[in-house]
């Protein structure tokens, strides 16, 4: 952190206005949509082509937002007089301060950090090496796709210097001048270089200009050592003529690279074999490799791993782990037995060719289609572009061509010598089939993605592979919507912004200072794991709580690095609490006697760093995890109670330097509820009585919590030095006063198998259950049962779910796989439609309460078979 009234001597400021109160810089802001926690949140006033930071400094003064950054000789709405309470700073670019600040933080760290820069994948290769470093390091990394001149300063701020032991941040430019920025911000010590394409071209005079200036990355004096891939031989040339620390890959045998790869690969879809030959050793590795993306990717991070020196047996331990990044290539079922490749992301020469690379490896029967808007971005004139997209149409095997934008119709349309028009089509159609290369295609032209939806009839492209390829201005997602089917199955979908809202939601309810724990214990409510955790990350959370060890290693093992806390941690799992930094939770004298016997017994063999997730060297294995005593003070579960506190207090003092403790916790019986709050009072003040006497028993302060998220609402003077966020985090506020505030986490849909037409009198499902009735019916299957968490108690009436916005009620049992509802009032539901089971309109505090149970229940009930959705406005 930085003190507000250092800033102006650092980034070359002038101090308009001190704040009222001494203000430490905790959260760089640039959103006024998304304020925090706002006390130490600085806002940089960033000016841009359609927007003007500095107009929202009344609505960030409204939140609570006191220290500002701002143009020189800007107009403050309202002048200085309206922010009376605010530090306000005014530099010649806000920019350059925000760029400056991360800076400086980056400083502060003195570890190693790895920057990510080249055309393609840095995104992915970012993450897969996150995923296959985390169990020796804790990694701070770029969100997302932060890699611009604002979100690569927004990375580099997350550096912790005290917890994090390695940075890898990405950085993209599509301009001259732009990379020399975002060195200074990252400073690496290590570079990897994915790769030189088409993509921003335009920004440059050449290809090589770009790679130069892409390369500028990595000319600072602190730089070890750059990863790259020897067989380019332009990436190749430049390394050694800057005389960069190279360290090169080759898959095709050329001399002089660091590793040797040669692949012997298999089926798309079956693992290929990879030996890798590193100075005097040879090792074999086996991944499925399904492409030449994921295989350059790949070997990206083979390289990493060996150059620094994990274990071969250990590295493919972790590349069996390894999962997906989400792809810009998403493969979903299309109608009239289509099948669509959607790569409605962006559009260049270089995607595109990867792209039908795809395409054609598609084993289905049936022609190869392609729909196409304009190139962007290429840096080629127009001829020569569309020669080349010609060419690798041609070589990729399509069969038809949807053309969309004025550039791709204007040049593809042209007669020359590189195209033989054999036949017109009828007029009705604005289609042309041409001869290109002796190679048949079919062409049809559209000026926009609008005229083509307006004649669009999807059974023109049954049972095609189509390759869906746009720029993203071209809105090529409607496309996709209109040609894929409807998806057959249950999903649990997750809006990640309504977690984070309702994470802000709580957040500002916290006093300066208060830390926050969130629990994401049973596979975070249902919701997922490592996604939720991986947002709470991003959000500075300070906490983690699971309930169990293997959850813990879970999140490790994809990243994770917040400190964890297991509640339930079993006697035989403390090596792997030690092994992977996770602290557990003691709750009896039992338990803290086997965890000093553990503590006592660490073997040597444990030190040597071999273990699947062993600690970093800046995580020794001798260091024992840190431990949060639990205190019984009325739920009478788990804990240590009032009585045992003398005893307890004792073995502290005895073993002070074995038992670093992080913290103390009790666990509220009813904070929910308004009349059990002097039982609530109660325990919090046997918890502070407590607190204080094992405090002085371990020797200094240690963090106190006892509030969960009822409790943050219903008791803000007892929040202490840490609150825990649990079930309000996903959308549910269990004291009921506050449930308007939040939104909806989780939507659970199915959908429609099949609809029959009953005679009155039949009798639906087993048992007869769905009685008859005096008149004609329409049953629903739905694609949901009890083997997806969906409760049996909501058959026969008692449940609804919601069908084109319209309440259908159970009819009959609800079956392991699959349950009925009566849709005679929905005279529009057909097969295939959603069925909403909850979700906005269907609130889960509702639909537990007709069977009784509580939201919680609901939400963790939710089958893992069921796929999870995750979903971003």
């Amino acid at each position: 952190m930085f003190a507000f009234h250092s800033l102006p001597a650092l980034l070359a400021g002038r101090l308009l206005q001190a704040p009222a109160h001494a203000a430490e810089v905790r959260h760089l802001l640039l959103d006024s949509r998304r304020v925090g926690q706002p006390a130490g949140a600085l806002f940089f006033a960033l000016r841009g082509p359609s927007h003007d930071g500095h107009r929202y400094l009344p609505e960030l003064y409204a939140q609570g937002v006191r220290l500002f950054v701002v143009e020189e000789n800007a107009d403050l709405p309202g002048g200085l007089s309206a922010y009376p309470e605010a530090g306000i700073m005014e530099v010649a670019s806000p920019l350059a301060a925000l760029q400056g600040l991360a800076a400086a933080q980056r400083r502060r760290f003195s570890g190693p950090v790895l920057a990510i820069t080249g055309s393609n994948a840095k995104t992915i290769v970012k993450e897969w090496l996150a995923q296959l470093l985390s169990p020796d390091e804790d990694i701070c990394r770029s969100p997302r796709s932060y890699n611009s001149q604002v979100g690569v300063p927004l990375s580099v701020w997350e550096l912790n210097p005290s917890h994090h032991t390695l940075g890898i941040f990405e950085a993209g430019i599509s301009e001259v001048g732009e990379m020399p920025r975002l060195a200074q911000v990252i400073q690496p010590t290590q570079g990897l270089f994915t790769n030189l394409g088409s993509a921003h071209d335009a920004g440059f005079a050449s290809r090589d200009e770009k790679l130069h200036e892409k390369l500028r990355l990595f000319q600072g004096p602190g730089l070890e050592r750059l990863f790259y891939c020897h067989d380019q031989p332009a990436v190749r040339e430049a390394v050694a003529a800057l005389g960069l620390p190279g360290f090169g890959w080759t898959s095709q045998g050329a001399p002089g690279a660091a590793v040797q790869f040669v692949l012997h690969e298999a089926d798309a879809n079956a693992p290929a074999t990879i030996e890798a030959q590193y100075g005097d050793h040879s090792h074999t590795f086996s991944a499925v490799l399904p492409d030449a993306p994921t295989r350059e990717n790949l070997l990206h991070c083979l390289a990493v791993l060996l150059q620094r020196g994990v274990e071969a047996a250990e590295i493919q331990r972790r590349l069996s782990r390894l999962h997906p990044v989400a792809m810009r290539l998403e493969m979903k079922q299309g109608r009239h037995g289509s099948y669509l490749l959607d790569d409605t992301y962006n559009n260049d020469l270089a995607g595109l060719g990867l792209a039908l690379e795809s395409l054609r490896r598609q084993s289905r029967p049936g022609r190869r289609t392609v729909i196409l808007s304009d190139v962007l971005e290429s840096g080629l004139p127009a001829p020569e572009l569309y020669a080349r997209v010609a060419g690798l149409l041609a070589t990729h095997g399509v069969s038809r061509l949807v053309a969309i934008g004025p550039d791709i119709n204007e040049q593809l349309a042209m007669s020359n010598e590189q195209w033989t028009v054999v036949e017109e089509q009828e007029a009705t159609r604005p289609a042309r089939k041409l001869l290109i290369a002796h190679y048949s295609l079919l062409i049809e032209f559209y000026p926009s993605t609008e005229a083509f939806l307006a004649t669009l009839d999807p059974a023109a492209f049954a049972q095609e592979t189509i390759l869906v390829k746009g720029a993203r201005r071209f809105g090529f997602e409607r496309i996709v919507a209109a040609l894929q089917a409807q998806q057959h199955g249950t999903v649990l979908e997750v809006n990640l912004d309504a977690l984070s809202h309702n994470l802000q939601h709580y957040r500002q309810r916290l006093q300066p200072g208060t830390r926050l724990m969130v629990m994401v214990k049973a596979f975070a409510y249902g919701s997922g794991s490592y996604e939720v955790a991986s947002l709470l990350q991003f959000q500075r959370a300070d906490y983690l709580a699971v309930a169990y060890a293997d959850e813990g290693v879970a999140l490790r093992e994809h990243g994770i690095s917040l400190p964890i806390m297991v509640m339930n941690p079993a006697p035989d799992s403390f090596d792997t609490l030690r092994r992977y930094r996770l602290e557990p939770e003691i709750y009896s004298f039992d338990m803290l006697r086997e965890y000093l016997r553990a503590s006592a017994a660490m073997q040597p063999a444990h030190q040597q760093g071999h273990h699947p997730g062993a600690s970093s060297p800046h995580h020794p294995l001798t260091s024992s995890p840190s431990i949060h005593l639990k205190l019984d003070t009325g739920m009478r579960r788990l804990g240590f109670e009032e009585s045992d506190v003398p005893e307890l207090a004792a073995l502290l003092r005895e073993h002070r330097a074995r038992l670093p403790v992080a913290s103390l916790m009790t666990h509220l019986a009813a904070s929910d509820e308004a009349r059990h709050d002097n039982f609530t009072r109660e325990q919090l003040a046997a918890f502070r009585r407590m607190a204080a006497v094992l405090e002085e028993a371990i020797g200094h302060p240690v963090l106190k919590h006892a509030l969960n998220s009822a409790g943050i609402l219903r008791f803000p003077d007892a929040q202490l030095d840490m609150v825990r966020l649990g079930i309000g985090l996903y959308g549910v506020d269990a004291g009921g006063t506050d449930q308007d505030a939040l939104r909806p986490v989780s939507s659970l849909r199915t959908t429609i198998s099949q609809i029959k037409v009953l005679p009155k009198g039949q009798t639906v499902g087993y048992g007869r259950r769905g009685s008859g009735t005096a008149h004609e019916r329409r049953i629903a299957t739905l694609a949901i049962g009890y083997a997806d968490g969906y409760d049996r108690r909501f058959g026969n009436g008692v449940g609804t779910v919601l069908i084109h916005g319209q309440p259908a009620p159970l009819v009959g049992s609800v079956c392991m796989d699959m349950c009925m509802v009566d849709v005679t009032d929905i005279p529009q539901a057909r097969a295939g439609d959603l069925a909403l089971v909850f979700g906005p309109g269907l609130g889960l505090p509702d639909l537990a309460a007709r069977i009784g149970t509580i939201a919680y229940e609901l939400l963790t009930n939710v089958s893992e078979r069921v796929k999870r959705v995750f979903v971003t406005e």
